[in-house]
């Protein structure tokens, strides 16, 4: 059994698989992924069919970020033959005095170089006629906004890193990491592997994973939900028909078409209780899913109906809300990535920035704002900002 590798990924989940991918494009057999549950389990941050991704963003640097995003996934459909990405527009909306202001995503798309549209309320309705709006509402349309198809993109990050020659194991769990002279040891249950890159990719496990080098970030897990109704008009919210949006105000909800059920999906963004990876539980939040069903009410009625399901799953989160996504500057053989609870539109991105970081040393793109080491996150309790 071959247990020295040259990279080990730690967590195949979103960024993990994504990492395991793009490393075994260049370095084949010499890559290792160790997941401690089942391949696509339901435990973590990235399964369900779909999560948005778009290019309406607060900071032109996440703007840029996101058009690289595109482009790994393009990459990753080329190369599986898959398809993972649906193009369906997206839909920023909320009232022109709000919590999350439009113009700062305005403002970064026009410093991009971006198109989209500003719409007043009577555009939208008369584009979405499901929209009930009043006039001192407005939104931004972005086209090429849409769905990124999270457990199909997981599968085929999966199925194309063993193809490249990866190994990759579930039911794995790590017992111990230790650095040792210039490579990283990690001791399972079943054998101690040996490696000159370890790249962690833990989610809300990530303080646990960072324990042996003495390092604890803080972050915060919380327990989030989707719902999936079934609508009486279920083709009005058909994908080719109603995109994805995003309620920008506090609370902040986002849906989705109807895709991999029958019926949109609907949720509150950041407005789960704070829990932990072991303990979690995958229980309704059904104050959370009542808040959900008086937004649509108001705002969005065609979309209800029986509910078909409600699932949980959790977000890790930074207390800027922005990725950790770099090598430890202590110990730089190791690469660590947090996705900061809106991180799967990035995933393969990500997964091939780490690939970097780790073959090369440095990425080819301005990582700065996503230090493991920037101020906020050596604050014992930080201040926590919400805002993507």
């Amino acid at each position: 059994m071959k247990l020295d590798f040259e990279y080990i990924v730690l967590g195949l989940g979103g960024f993990g698989s994504a990492a395991a991918y793009w490393l075994s494009r260049r370095a084949g057999k010499e890559v290792l992924g160790l997941e401690q549950f089942e391949l696509g389990h339901v435990r973590g941050e990235s399964q369900d069919h779909s999560r948005i991704i778009r290019l309406s963003y607060h900071t032109p640097g996440y703007v840029e970020l996101a058009k690289f995003a595109f482009r790994a996934w393009e990459e990753l459909e080329r190369d599986s033959g898959e398809q993972v990405v649906l193009r369906t527009g997206g839909l920023d909306v909320g009232p022109r005095e709000s919590a999350i202001p439009l113009s700062s995503y305005s403002d970064s798309m026009d410093a991009a170089g971006v198109q989209y549209e500003k719409l007043d309320a009577r555009e939208i309705m008369r584009r979405w006629p499901q929209w009930r709006l009043t006039d001192d509402m407005h939104g931004l349309f972005q086209e090429r906004g849409g769905i990124a198809m999270a457990a199909r993109g997981n599968a085929a990050h999966v199925r194309m890193a063993r193809e490249h020659g990866a190994t990759l194991l579930e039911r794995t769990p790590v017992e111990a990491i230790r650095p040792a002279a210039g490579a990283v040891e990690v001791r399972t249950a079943d054998a101690t592997y040996r490696c000159r890159r370890l790249v962690i990719t833990a989610g809300a496990w990530s303080n646990r994973a960072l324990a042996p080098v003495g390092l604890e970030l803080p972050l915060r897990v919380t327990k989030e939900q989707v719902t999936y109704f079934a609508p009486p008009n279920l083709p009005a919210f058909q994908p080719e028909r109603f995109p994805v949006w995003i309620w920008m105000d506090d609370p902040c909800f986002y849906g989705f078409p109807a895709f991999g059920e029958p019926g949109p999906k609907v949720g509150q963004d950041a407005g789960g209780q704070e829990t932990t990876g072991d303990t979690r539980t995958f229980d309704p939040d059904l104050e959370a899913r009542d808040r959900v069903i008086r937004f649509l009410e108001r705002h969005l009625p065609g979309a209800l109906g029986p509910i078909i399901y409600t699932k949980t799953c959790l977000y890790t989160l930074t207390p800027d809300w922005d990725f950790v996504l770099d090598r430890l500057p202590h110990q730089p053989e190791i690469a660590v990535a947090v996705g900061g609870g809106h991180g799967f539109k990035f995933a393969s991105l990500v997964g091939q920035i780490l690939s970097e970081l780790s073959i090369d040393g440095q990425a080819p793109r301005d990582l700065a704002p996503f230090r493991i080491d920037r101020p906020i996150l050596g604050m014992k309790d930080p201040p926590r900002t919400y805002m993507v």
